[in-house]
């Protein structure tokens, strides 16, 4: 979510779309395929492990309840009497994706104000649940969700956890922090006014037990405001990210000791500054303070004409599930006219830009994750994760295992939970997607993931 909200409208006019919407229900999901984690084997397909080693051949990977016992082969692995045999024969196998920047209150709709106003009732129990369903089925079983109403991301996380609903694990921010909310947006952004208020808005997230903190506009904020929020979330063990959109909110993104970054930024600058760069290399090369995470979000602005011009894409139904028909209708008349949008307006003067800013980065030293801004407008949860691995390896260049590690492997070294998830093997959760065909030959074929298995249940 990368550009100021327009203005909201009243609370009486929210009153009023609320008796609206909330008398709406969604329509009936198709069949879903989970039950209770049990026995299982996928046996036969590539494995990509997540560790960057050579792919597996034949492999056989063995799951008891949520989690995996043993990975093999054919030739070296036995699958045990009673277990359910998934063939994957044919299948590139991988770790669940991560989506590193997901906006789950948001479903691809062009104008936020309306959005807003309108739907803000229905997010915790009709809008984030369908964003959560349509990425698990798009192969994600780990999601960043940031920017949105701080108790509809807890609860819908813990629905979540609880398989209540089915979606990929989450890990939320809640609200924003920022220095001054757009007008029409309390609800998911909170401002920060002074040190005392800066500490006090951190511990009341980690009273809500949020995973992680979203600090956007810093350029904004006082130097003893923004040291104040990351003094004070990492005291409460709450890594911070912060929005890299301008050259001086990464200057005190950096001298705040923050853990990571979002986005390549909105400016049309050909490259970061030098000093820029010199920070990083100076952060990247103190070994003791772990890497530095940065999540560029790069596929809007590299497909923006691709999806502007492909009526097919925005009409793939795969991002009406569990939405009702009114909403669907909603969204697809606000992207009637693509062209139009002023979101993107400025697109083509920023693209030339990303290239050499994405080199910057990998040169010195940072840690690129894969996330997407899932949710902004034409950008929906069903197809969005594919898009920016498909831009990372067939638009920049990168090695398909490198961006596949940053979709797997160090999402979770990011958030501190690659013991449990992030590669395929012994005693981590089996978190497990298939797709039939080469995906280090041929990373789109990620559009259509064949299995997906969560926690040892079987969703797909």
């Amino acid at each position: 979510m990368t550009l100021p909200l327009l203005p909201g409208a009243c609370a009486a006019a929210i009153l009023f779309h609320a008796s609206v919407v909330v008398a709406q229900t969604p329509p009936s999901s198709p069949a879903r395929a989970e039950t209770r984690p049990g026995a299982i084997a996928l046996v036969g397909g590539t494995l990509i492990d997540g560790f960057g080693g050579p792919p597996i051949r034949n492999s056989v990977i063995l799951i008891d309840g949520e989690r995996i016992t043993r990975v093999g082969t054919v030739q070296t692995l036995a699958v045990p009497a009673g277990t359910e045999v998934i063939s994957t024969e044919g299948m590139s196998v991988l770790p669940g994706l991560w989506d590193m920047h997901v906006h789950l209150m948001l479903n691809g709709h062009s104008d936020y104000a309306h959005w807003d106003r309108t739907y803000i009732p229905m997010l915790e129990r009709v809008i984030m649940p369908a964003s959560a369903h349509q990425l698990l089925l798009a192969g994600v079983t780990s999601a960043r969700d940031l920017g949105a109403p701080l108790a509809a991301s807890v609860n819908v996380r813990d629905a979540i956890n609880a398989r209540r609903i089915p979606g990929p694990t989450l890990y939320v921010s809640g609200p924003f922090l920022q220095h001054r909310p757009y007008p029409g947006t309390g609800a998911f952004r909170w401002g920060v006014n002074g040190v005392e208020d800066a500490r006090e808005k951190v511990r009341a997230r980690a009273r809500a037990k949020v995973d992680w903190v979203e600090l956007i506009d810093q350029a904004e904020m006082t130097m003893d405001e923004v040291r104040a929020i990351v003094d004070e979330a990492h005291k409460l063990g709450l890594p911070v990210v912060a929005h890299a959109h301008r050259p001086e909110e990464i200057r005190r993104g950096l001298m705040a000791g923050v853990d990571g970054f979002e986005h390549t930024g909105m400016a049309t600058s050909p490259e970061y500054p030098p000093d820029i760069v010199a920070l990083l290399q100076e952060r990247t090369a103190r070994g003791n303070a772990g890497p530095l995470f940065w999540t560029p979000t790069i596929e809007g602005l590299f497909n923006y004409e691709s999806m502007r011009d492909d009526p097919e894409a925005l009409d793939d139904p795969s991002w009406h599930l569990d939405l009702p028909d009114s909403v669907v209708a909603d969204i697809r008349a606000s992207i009637a006219h693509p062209d139009r949008m002023p979101y993107f307006q400025a697109t083509p003067s920023r693209r030339p830009t990303l290239g050499r800013k994405f080199q910057q980065l990998k040169d010195a030293g940072v840690a690129l994750l894969v996330g997407t801004d899932a949710g902004i407008p034409m950008k929906f949860h069903s197809q969005a994760t594919w898009r920016e691995l498909d831009a990372w390896v067939n638009r920049l260049g990168v090695d398909p295992m490198m961006a596949i590690r940053a979709a797997t492997y160090w999402p979770s070294v990011a958030m501190k939970v690659d013991k449990d998830v992030g590669t395929v093997s012994e005693g981590k959760y089996a978190d497990i997607i298939a797709v039939r065909g080469n995906v280090m030959r041929h990373i789109a074929l990620l559009q259509r993931v064949d299995v997906v298995v969560k926690r040892g249940v079987r969703y797909k």
